[in-house]
């Protein structure tokens, strides 16, 4: 029999899970563009005095040479998370030269795919593999969406908070509960993109050639005049293959099950893309999937793997261990992509997705979800927004306002356990629904009439002044110390891995593909 969010409320309470709350474990994986001085994004290598990309904790590289990774480790605590995310972009600058980062998810001025440089990791057949997989999704999506950046949130509960609410230690107890919280974010991620969405303009050199229904801004931008992100709208992380993809998240099982399946369909497509041609690799095969991590979706379930272990390996045999939030846009606003507030609403959302009810999603209901994305994406700020909820139409607004009603009490019982300031943040975020001149994406689309700036003016501006704040600030000798510690380590991890290195490269491929 289902609970209803007051029932687990009360169940938390009472079972004195609720201390648990102040335990909360966090993560960040923040993206940004490196540009040069005039803004076009930089053909320059990862600079070695950051250390190796294919091993360090805390830098590394996405898709491209050009665009940084910066992974925080596990915090209970916010804003040392922050500072320590503070610190990582103090570090870079002082390793980059003339340099930028670029603080917008949509990028910079670009060429075209050949302007953009695949992450290169070094000669080991881990590094290898992590590049032909860069290769592979560069001929399948082409490189231009490889370059929009974002930040990953990573979110979990200690176990004791699910020992103590539900009264079973057990890894598929937890698992089931972690599965519950990913189909209500799937059903309410329209919130986050009309929140949190800080992409509403694109440079012309993004769109070009390319079809899209944006609006012209000036000569040189495009936007949405209602719109919240298009980095997750279809010119961003969506694609007619992965259309046909249906991850189901009703069980463990199931979701490792339909995740496999797409990594082991043949797709004809990719098939005509060649895999191994005449020792050139273009991808990593001809599958739907080439790996799991190529599964675009607004949140996963994770647990840390083994080396050359697969994520659904992981999960089935350990359980999830954290989930990772895939669809929060860099806040230009913010000099490092995001903030305390945001954390806060964030960890009082997804509280209140793990304790409200959530039944199975239905094909119906998926496509439901899907459609309110794209509604939210295009037209979240439109006056008369409507959503599909169970076959009816329902005001945005309205809906926001409901949905918050069930955060606000997920927040009460944060704010009670785990450090003031959750109710506070969304309550705010209500103004927010009924003021849409006041989500990022207006203010970037104000500041731009403002200014009488394109988009790239804009962004290349608020890069600039965001360069000055990192530029002015100092490390504690013992964060250099460490950062400079793990950057010689890296590399020399690296060099090692390239030197004992002895099977071939297709030998060790089949070897993770058979695992």
């Amino acid at each position: 029999m289902t609970k209803s969010l007051q029932d687990n409320l009360r169940a938390v309470e009472e079972s004195g899970a609720a201390a648990e709350l102040s335990r909360i474990r966090r993560g960040i994986e923040k993206e940004s563009l490196r540009v040069g001085p005039d803004g076009v994004i930089a053909d320059t290598p990862h600079p070695e005095a950051l250390g190796s990309s294919l091993t360090h904790e805390w830098i590394t590289t996405d898709y491209s040479e050009s665009l940084l990774e910066f992974i925080t480790p596990v915090h209970e605590d916010i804003d040392a998370m922050l500072d320590f995310l503070t610190d990582l972009h103090v570090f870079t600058y002082a390793n980059i030269g003339d340099e930028i980062l670029w603080t917008n998810s949509m990028p910079c001025i670009l060429h075209g795919d050949a302007s953009i440089p695949i992450a290169d990791y070094g000669t080991s057949n881990t590094g290898f593999m992590k590049h032909v997989y860069r290769r592979g999704l560069g001929h399948r999506y082409g490189r231009l969406m490889q370059t929009i950046a974002g930040i990953h949130y990573n979110f979990s509960l200690p176990d004791e908070f699910f020992a103590r609410w539900t009264g079973d230690s057990g890894v598929d107890a937890r698992s089931a509960r972690y599965l519950a919280l990913l189909r209500n974010f799937h059903r309410h991620c329209w919130l986050v993109l009309y929140l949190f969405g800080s992409a509403p303009a694109v440079c012309r050199s993004f769109v070009e050639g390319r079809d899209h229904t944006l609006t012209p801004f000036g000569r040189n931008s495009f936007y949405l005049p209602h719109g919240t992100t298009l980095r997750m709208s279809r010119l961003g992380y969506q694609n007619s293959a992965q259309s046909d993809i249906h991850v189901c998240t009703n069980s463990l099982d199931e979701y490792v099950r339909t995740l496999r399946a797409a990594t082991e369909q043949n797709y004809p497509a990719y098939e005509r893309i060649g895999v191994n041609v005449n020792g050139d690799w273009h991808q990593l095969n001809s599958n739907l999937l080439q790996i799991e991590n190529e599964f675009y979706t607004v949140i996963r379930p994770k647990r840390t793997i083994r080396p050359l272990e697969k994520p659904t390996t992981a999960l089935r045999e350990r359980g999830v261990e954290y989930i990772e939030v895939r669809s929060i846009d860099l806040n230009p606003f913010e000099a490092i992509g995001i903030d305390a507030d945001s954390i806060r609403f964030m960890d009082a959302f997804l509280l209140y997705c793990l304790l409200a009810d959530s039944p199975y999603i239905s094909r119906d209901e998926e496509n439901e979800i899907a459609c309110n994305r794209d509604i939210t994406v295009t037209q979240g700020r439109a006056e008369n927004t409507r959503l599909f909820l169970r076959g009816d139409k329902r005001s945005f607004r309205e809906e926001a306002h409901r949905v918050l009603d069930g955060i606000e009490q997920a927040a009460e019982l944060l704010d009670a356990h785990a450090g003031n300031g959750h109710v506070s943040v969304v309550r705010r975020s209500r103004e927010t629904i009924d003021h849409p001149e006041l989500t990022p994406s207006a203010r970037i689309i104000e500041e731009m009439n403002g200014h009488n700036e394109s988009y790239f003016e804009y962004a290349m501006r608020i890069a600039m002044h965001h360069e000055a704040h990192f530029q002015e600030k100092t490390l504690s000798a013992t964060r250099l110390e460490s950062l400079r510690e793990e950057s010689e380590a890296s590399l020399e991890r690296t060099r090692r891995l390239e030197v004992e290195q002895t099977q071939p490269f297709d030998e060790f491929l089949a070897r993770y593909f058979d695992g």
